[in-house]
Parts: structure tokens; C-alpha cells; sequence
């Protein structure tokens, strides 16, 4: 299997099967398969997606029991593809079918592990590229990402790294942040971004805040690692005051009790930070480690549900 598409499929009744069909055209002479995953849609797409699979000989199909979100389905389609490529492609027809020999092509040429596509114009709305221009920021400095590199949920992975991915059992999987943590061999491929075909946005206000904690906190330690210089600063600043105030005490003036209280609580204070943050980085990576919450739960698969 040269090529594996992945589809998180959300509400997409009336899209997906035209999906399906200019993807059948734009791959012809491509051994590929097709991997729907139905993120517990609310209207008819797991009906449509059921028959699309029974369509088409290469296209497969795996239904969870509610919504998990777009990461968690993608993670479910990678436990499922055997292609020697897997691309990701959302349903909304904003990445054109076309494109993703381009990918194909980008990696076989740089043999890369990993291929993000980039835009000349995006057309998401407005409150979409400030929310992925901050989540752009913050993997910079939490993931050591490149700063000119977009992460782009159209992207091609390479089947090693999907199998390095795919070990990943905890219930927050964020696939960028385990690209990273697997290969910095990444190459990019600029393509084109056009305006949904109906409807909205499924990214809310709500699941960018949601992405941008789960990044924050699930893959990167900056924030807990962030009181241990605040602590140390507020413990040389207390100690700093102590010192003087005692000079005070001993030469004189004596110093007055609010100013030695204050210089105490700082003092105190920095020591606290501290001590948190040598306590967070084991009581966080413990709990990540000891949690069982699933990624995801299988209603259908097309595979043994037949």
C-alpha cells in the first residue's frame, strides 16, 4: 500500500461522499485506501460513510461511540492505515484532493519523515488564525518547533513514524507535539487553501482554549518549569532584604515591622515557588503516565463489523 488518506469525519453527511469520489480521481494510478473516522457525528455520516466503504473496495471505515475530537480521531485512523505514507486531510474540502501528490512527491525528493503544508492566503475566519497563530507561538517555545514552520493539520507522515506515534496510549494525544518528540526531519510543500464548500467551522472559541491547555500542559513542561525561576528570584529578592534590613537592625535605624514582614513572605514565598516546582514535574509526569482514560472507544469497524 503505497498511500493511506485520513479522514476525521464531523457532521459531514452532505460533503464526504463527494469527498470520497475527487479523491478516487485525483489518486488514480496510486495504490492508496481511504480511512474515514467517524468522531461521533450528529447527523447521517456514519450511514453515508457505512456505504461509501461498502462502495468502494478501498475505503475503510471506523465509527466511534461520541466525539473525541479531531486528535483523537486522527490517532484512531493512524492505529488503522498501512500505507507507506499516511496524509491527513479534513473534510471540508478547504485542501483540495489534488494536492496531496505534492506531499507524496516532497517526501520521496527530501526523504522526509514528516511533510507540513503551508498558505500563500488562508481562508479560515478570523478568530481561526489568531487562535493557530497562538498555538504556532506556543509550540515554539514548549516544543522547540521552528518558528517559520505552520503546523498544518493537512500534513504527510512517514509509516515509521506513525508506528513511533501510535505507542503513544495516553488520552490527550496531540499529534504535532509526538511528531516532535519523534523526528526533526520535516519538509514543507506550500498549497492551496480554499474557502469551506457549507456550513462552519467545527473549531470553536472553546476547542482552540482547549488545544492551546492541552499543549500547555500535556506536552510541555514550561509551566511548572516557570516557577523555578519566579521562585528563585523571589528567594534572592527576599534574602537580598533580609540581609539589608539586618545591616539596618545593627547599624541603625531599626527597620520597621512591615518592612521586615514583607521581606519574610518573599523570602518565604520564593522557597514555596521552588519547592512547587520540583513537586510539579513529578506529581504531573506521574499522573500522565498512571491515567487511564481512553483515547477513543470503537462502535464500528468496517474491517470485522461486516
Amino acid at each position: 500500500m503505497k498511500l493511506s488518506v485520513i479522514i476525521p469525519v464531523y457532521n459531514s453527511e452532505s460533503t464526504i461522499a463527494l469527498l470520497v469520489d475527487k479523491l478516487q480521481q485525483a489518486l488514480q494510478g496510486v495504490l492508496f485506501e481511504i480511512v474515514m473516522i467517524n468522531d461521533g457525528s450528529r447527523d447521517n455520516s456514519e450511514k453515508v460513510c457505512k456505504q461509501l466503504a461498502e462502495q468502494f473496495s478501498n475505503v475503510r471505515f471506523v465509527s466511534l461511540r461520541r466525539n473525541y475530537g479531531e486528535f483523537n480521531a486522527v490517532m484512531c485512523g493512524l492505529n488503522w492505515v498501512r500505507g507507506d505514507y499516511s496524509v491527513m486531510i479534513d473534510d471540508d474540502f478547504q485542501n483540495p484532493p489534488d494536492e496531496i501528490l505534492k506531499l507524496v512527491e516532497t517526501a520521496e525528493k527530501g526523504d522526509y519523515d514528516v511533510v507540513y503544508t503551508y498558505y500563500s492566503k488562508k481562508e479560515h475566519a478570523r478568530y481561526r488564525n489568531l487562535g493557530s497563530s497562538l498555538v504556532n507561538w506556543i509550540t515554539s517555545y514548549s516544543l522547540n518547533k521552528p518558528k517559520d514552520l505552520y503546523l498544518s493539520s493537512f500534513k504527510l507522515i512517514r509509516k515509521e513514524v506513525v508506528e513511533e506515534i501510535i505507542k503513544y496510549q495516553g488520552p490527550y494525544p496531540y499529534i504535532d507535539g509526538l511528531i516532535f518528540r519523534i523526528t526533526r526531519n520535516i519538509g514543507t510543500v506550500q498549497v492551496m487553501h480554499q474557502k469551506r464548500e457549507e456550513g462552519a467551522s467545527n473549531y470553536t472559541w472553546r476547542k482552540l482554549i482547549s488545544l492551546f491547555l492541552n499543549i500547555l500542559f500535556c506536552y510541555s513542561s514550561l509551566p511548572i518549569r516557570l516557577f523555578m525561576p519566579i521562585g528563585v528570584g523571589l528567594f534572592g529578592l527576599g534574602f537580598l532584604l533580609l540581609m539589608f534590613l539586618f545591616g539596618q537592625w545593627v547599624i541603625g535605624p531599626d527597620p520597621k515591622g512591615w518592612q521586615v514582614v514583607t521581606a519574610s513572605v518573599i523570602f518565604v514565598g520564593g522557597i514555596q515557588c521552588t519547592l512547587l516546582s520540583v513537586l510539579g514535574e513529578y506529581i504531573g509526569k506521574s499522573f500522565m503516565a498512571q491515567s487511564g482514560q481512553p483515547q477513543y472507544v470503537v462502535k464500528f469497524n468496517s474491517d470485522t463489523d461486516q
